[in-house]
């Protein structure tokens, strides 16, 4: 099974709940289990707020999410000029500083994290994280009935 969309939003911070919103459908339709869902949907908030917060004003962002291998893997790139990422932090910021947990947050909630700078032209995150699924997921059970083709094209072993 692969499934893959692609949102382009507005740099704006009312953007977010409408990306959250999709890849709560999705997974929720997939069968994802509860509190895999909340994970990916904490990392993809936080990065689609770095996107918003720190992106060059003029620009948009793009989230991609996918699902294949039983695997949800989420790309938020936002392409400007500026710096690009500073050194990433290796602890929690002071109790009294409001900003600076997001990419600990991420870390934290999934599987795999990495980053992508191209100083001047773009920034990206990657999630990832392994998919645990519902009793009754549909989603498994589809992959599982996927098969190869003697021609070599995807069928449905029914």
């Amino acid at each position: 099974m692969n499934i893959e969309f692609s949102l382009v939003m507005p740099r704006d911070a009312m953007g977010i709940p409408m990306v959250r919103r999709m890849v709560r459908s999705l997974l929720r339709a997939l069968g994802v289990a509860e509190e895999c869902a909340s994970d990916i949907l904490i990392a993809t908030s936080e990065a689609c707020t770095n996107a918003v917060r720190h992106g060059d004003p003029a620009t948009r962002y793009e989230v991609t999410a996918r699902i294949h291998d039983e695997r949800c893997e989420l790309h938020v790139a936002v392409e400007d000029r500026g710096p690009g990422l500073p050194a990433l932090p290796r602890r929690q910021p002071p109790a009294d500083v409001e900003n600076g947990r997001g990419m600990l947050i991420m870390r934290t909630v999934m599987d795999d994290v990495s980053y992508e700078v191209a100083p001047g032209r773009s920034t990206a995150v990657r999630l990832s994280k392994r998919l645990a699924w519902e009793k009754d997921a549909l989603a498994p059970h589809l992959a599982r009935l996927c098969c190869r083709c003697r021609d070599g094209e995807r069928c449905a072993a029914v």
